[in-house]
């Protein structure tokens, strides 16, 4: 077949799923006129895993998981807005992580404010300036996030959904040649994941790496100076318009960063596979055992503990501490609720939702 026919048929198919489209957004319209009208709630990431979850079994193609729920969470954001336009905040720089985990779950046409600061991040939906915030909670390579941990205890709002990032960096520049580059920018812990990258293809070449504030920072400075490049993430080289010249250059396949996103009042319906976040403050109990006697309740009931985070009592001077603890399970499971009535005001439910891989 002549790569001309080839082309006409993939025309032929973009104008069939461009109608397919088109009609399943006419659907979504109706879908959010009948939520409107009963006041419910727009974003339900257990449907939208429901959807995944069933085109993954029929799946007979080429297309893996990933890139079913790539096209799909893009598909699931343009639908949102027709129903619904929402404004998700969420931590900036332009071109962060954080702003590819936003995009990744609300798509490129929702409407975003930047903000450079968890606490602005929380506040904003606490005051309802935004609807949803997206907030890193945790990195495996580097450990948690205190400030979001903190402000979680704090701030009574609730965790929606969780993403999981893989942090991929590009090398990109506005040079065709490794030669002809004389600065790399990035953040000083990027050229840390990526030393491999460096010291295999830029040895013995008088490079110069200038830290700066973020890899979104470096992405805009390597773009207005030909002699330069960045280590930054993909989302950020495509903002400022720098090519990529080699795609992920860190040194573990394994980093992986987890956000939260964030809103008021949200509950989420119960799906197949849920994880819930609790802080537990048992330091007035005071006594010996409590902690054990605590997660005890978990086993003997056969809910699995996945992290529990210790964090100081501020304004005290004692070294008591509380604890972030996150387990599987939704709130609604008679065996949570148990815990949850016996020790009553000493846990705070901060949100239960479905467990991201």
């Amino acid at each position: 077949m002549e790569l001309q026919d080839l082309r006409n048929r993939i025309d032929t198919l973009d104008d069939l799923l461009l109608a397919i489209l088109n009609e399943r957004m006419e659907l979504v319209q109706k879908v959010g006129e009948l939520k409107r009208s009963s006041k419910s709630i727009i974003y339900r990431p257990e449907r939208e895993k429901q959807i995944l979850d069933r085109l993954e079994k029929r799946n007979a193609g080429l297309l893996t998981r990933q890139a079913i729920d790539a096209i799909f969470f893009e598909i699931f954001a343009v639908s949102r807005n027709l129903e619904l336009p929402e404004r998700i905040s969420y931590l900036g720089p332009e071109g962060s992580f954080t702003h590819q985990a936003a995009e990744s779950r609300f798509g490129a046409m929702s409407e975003y404010l930047v903000l450079p600061t968890i606490h602005s991040v929380f506040e904003s939906v606490e005051t309802g300036r935004a609807k949803f915030g997206v907030v890193p909670i945790e990195n495996n390579q580097e450990g948690i996030v205190i400030e979001t941990v903190d402000f979680l205890r704090d701030k009574n709002l609730t965790i929606v959904a969780e993403v999981m990032l893989p942090v991929h960096f590009t090398f990109a520049s506005q040079s065709d040649s490794l030669k002809d580059i004389k600065r790399i920018y990035s953040k000083d812990i990027a050229f840390r994941q990526c030393g491999k990258f460096i010291s295999e293809y830029l040895e013995g070449m008088g490079v110069e790496l200038v830290p700066v504030e973020s890899t979104s920072k470096a992405a805009k400075m390597a773009a207005s100076e030909p002699d330069a490049a960045a280590i930054c993430s993909s989302i950020s080289a495509r903002l400022f318009g720098v090519p990529v010249l080699f795609e992920n250059i860190e040194d573990s396949d394994q980093n992986r960063t987890r956000f939260l996103i964030l809103s008021k009042d949200f509950v989420n319906a119960k799906s197949e596979d849920d994880k819930t976040t609790i802080i537990a403050n048992l330091a007035n109990t005071n006594r010996p055992g409590v902690l054990y006697e605590f997660l005890k309740e978990f086993n003997d009931r056969g809910i699995n503990l996945t992290k529990i985070e210790s964090r100081p009592q501020r304004g005290e001077a004692t070294f008591r501490a509380w604890f972030l603890v996150e387990f599987l399970g939704h709130v609604e499971d008679p065996q949570v609720q148990e815990i949850m009535q016996k020790y009553g005001t000493h846990l705070k439910w901060l949100g239960s939702y479905v467990k991201v891989s």
